[in-house]
């Protein structure tokens, strides 16, 4: 964890009466086009902040079958924490979500990528943390995934879901370098730690209240290995 966590974590412990706030969401609809269910895995990398969070999120969702943080848009020389914590990598905090098509869409983790995970109007900072390495970006693994993808920010730009516009970066993956261990499966470890009990687990609290029928309550831990839903 960075310094300005440790500070942030210092300030809510000791302010007296500091609730616990909910992370601020935008419902947007579902896309408009979507992909044909397939009976193969698939695999998208998604940034949008601090991984922990992100990871969270997904670990939490039905037909998620492994998510993993790591780092994405970078050299395999410099995708290691301390420095890409320094914001001039090109490496975002990123998540490699693998996910099945026969259980959930790609439009619907697409979906909740837009409305609980993060802010996708916010350029190269996500709540406290600020930085290109944790700006707004998705890494796709296909030539569909990229036109789902664009279509559907197309789609809600044109709609003004936000007051802003969409600054979501989208490109296909050239590699994903998974994060050190102690970052893996960090919500569900460190979940009384202040920085995860106050932006993350709202996350995945809105997350269980949204999408109801794709939450589960049992998190599809990295130190598990692969499950099954």
């Amino acid at each position: 964890m960075k310094l300005h966590h440790y500070l942030l974590a210092a300030t809510i412990l000791l302010s007296p009466g500091y609730a616990l706030a909910g992370e601020t969401v935008t419902i947007v609809p579902p896309p408009a086009i979507d992909q044909t269910a397939s009976a193969k895995s698939e695999t998208i990398v998604l940034a949008g902040g601090c991984f922990w969070g992100v990871q969270g999120v997904y670990q939490h969702m039905k037909g998620v079958t492994r998510a993993v943080s790591g780092y994405s848009g970078g050299k395999k020389e410099t995708a290691s924490y301390e420095i890409v914590s320094g914001g001039d990598t090109g490496h975002a905090e990123s998540v490699e979500v693998t996910f099945d098509p026969k259980v959930v869409s790609l439009g619907k983790i697409l979906q909740v990528y837009f409305s609980v995970v993060h802010n996708p109007t916010e350029l190269n900072r996500q709540g406290p943390d600020s930085g290109t390495q944790y700006r707004s970006a998705i890494f796709t693994t296909s030539a569909d995934q990229e036109k789902v993808t664009k279509a559907y920010i197309a789609q809600l730009d044109k709609a003004k879901a936000y007051s802003k516009p969409i600054v979501t970066q989208v490109s296909s993956l050239e590699k994903f370098y998974p994060a050190e261990a102690y970052h893996q499966d960090y919500a569900t470890i460190h979940p009384s730690q202040p920085y995860i009990a106050y932006y993350d687990l709202p996350k995945i609290e809105n997350l269980s209240k949204l999408f109801p029928q794709d939450y589960r309550d049992k998190p599809v831990l990295v130190s598990d290995g692969q499950a099954s839903n």
